[in-house]
C-alpha cells in the first residue's frame, strides 16, 4: 500500500514564503514523477509543478519564477518552495505521484494541506 503524506501548509502574509513537503512510503518499486496540484474554493483543481525521474521540472505559468519543486536524493520526498506568495495562491495543495508497485503503475494523491495567503 502506498501513502503520500504532506506537511508544511499554513497561514502566511502576502509576499511571504512556505515550504511544502510530501513523503511517499510503502512497497514502492519506482517513482516515475512527483508533483503538486492545488484547488481553490469554487475552482477546478490545477497542476502547479511536476518533477520527473530525470529531474526535469514543469510549472504552471501562474507560479513560474516564484515556486521551486525539488526532491531528495532517494527520490521519495518532494518539496515545493513557495516564495512571493499572493492571495490567489490560497488553496488546498495536493501532492501527487506516479508510482510503480507489484500491482502495476498508478497515480496517487495525498490528503491535501491548506495554504492561506492573507494579511
Amino acid at each position: 500500500q502506498v501513502q503520500l503524506v504532506e506537511s508544511g501548509g499554513g497561514l502566511v502574509q502576502p509576499g511571504g514564503s512556505l515550504r511544502l513537503s510530501c513523503a511517499a512510503s510503502g512497497r514502492i518499486f519506482s517513482i516515475n514523477a512527483m508533483g503538486w496540484d492545488r484547488q481553490a474554493p469554487g475552482k477546478q483543481r490545477e497542476s502547479v509543478a511536476t518533477i520527473i525521474t530525470s529531474g526535469s521540472t514543469n510549472y504552471a505559468d501562474s507560479v513560474k519564477g516564484r515556486f521551486i519543486i525539488s526532491r531528495d536524493n532517494a527520490g521519495k520526498t518532494v518539496y515545493l518552495q513557495m516564495n512571493s506568495l499572493k492571495p490567489e495562491d490560497t488553496a488546498v495543495y495536493y501532492c501527487n505521484s506516479r508510482i510503480s508497485t507489484s500491482l502495476g503503475t498508478s497515480d496517487y494523491w495525498g490528503q491535501g494541506t491548506q495554504v492561506t495567503v492573507s494579511s
